[in-house]
């Protein structure tokens, strides 16, 4: 018999869903798998009647962002659309939910795993989390909406310096610039408990529809960023600059990047 693995987790207890990303062993990478599992969760949630979601990430660090073993599989190419697809489809359900929503950070949430965790109505991370909207260095562009969401939190012209040096940002400097909402030292448990009771305590239907007003206003925006990114990340991912960045980051080597535009394939 064979027995799924679950790689994402939902519990559902009264008004309060808590999905977790459940591949501790690989930094809860975001692969076909997980995001398939990730996409069927988020329905869920939607078609439940929970009042809040908490989205969190078991083991070392919520997310290292999108599976660079991924990536380096002969196949792809092939699944690339699919990949791009699902990664749109989690985002836009997890932003357009009518439940209020927390995403709570540990450890790391870089590239793929920050877009996501963007998507959030409030962020919460632990003190040492480091924070990375960090593409750059394997010659992509944030997905996963992530202009969109660093527009709407720091502003176009910040959110373009974020993305183009791809720095590391300590929890506090993602504070201060207004990545995240909150820090917390130690456990997170506590700090999110003492936010839900928060927010347990307001009328949940005023929230909710505030919530809705906002996603309705900018919805169609969020899907056009999405449009855009995979249609440039597709050329991206061709690049020959793409491949010197994946094999500089296996061989933890600093990449040298020099392709020009047109050698971009047109295949």
């Amino acid at each position: 018999m064979t027995v799924e693995v679950k790689v994402v987790e939902l519990i559902i207890k009264d008004r309060i869903a808590i999905l977790s990303l459940n591949r501790p062993d690989s930094l809860n990478a975001l692969n076909i798998e997980l995001l398939q599992q990730l996409v069927q969760c988020l329905k869920e949630v939607k078609e439940s009647e929970v009042d809040f979601l908490v989205l969190k990430g078991n083991g070392r660090v919520f997310s290292a962002g999108g599976d660079i073993k991924m990536m380096m599989e002969p196949n792809h190419a092939a699944t690339f659309e699919q990949i791009m697809d699902l990664i749109n489809e989690a985002v836009l359900t997890l932003y357009s939910l009518p439940q209020m929503t927390i995403c709570a950070l540990h450890g790391a949430a870089a590239g793929l795993g920050l877009s996501l965790a963007l998507a959030a109505d409030y962020i919460i991370a632990e003190q040492r989390t480091k924070i990375a909207m960090n593409f750059i260095g394997i010659a992509l562009i944030p997905d996963g909406g992530g202009h969109f969401f660093l527009e709407k939190r720091i502003g176009e012209h910040r959110a373009k310096q974020l993305i183009w040096k791809g720095e590391t940002l300590s929890a506090a400097e993602a504070y201060k610039i207004g990545i995240i909402d909150e820090i917390k030292e130690g456990d997170l448990t506590s700090a999110v408990e003492e936010y839900l009771s928060y927010w347990l305590k307001k009328p949940a239907l005023a929230l909710k529809e505030t919530k809705n007003i906002y996603v309705e206003t900018s919805i169609e925006q969020l899907k056009q960023v999405l449009r855009l990114e995979k249609q440039a990340q597709a050329s991206m991912s061709k690049s020959k600059d793409h491949q010197e960045g994946i094999e500089a980051f296996l061989a933890k080597r600093v990449p040298v990047f020099n392709q020009h535009s047109k050698d971009i394939s047109e295949n």
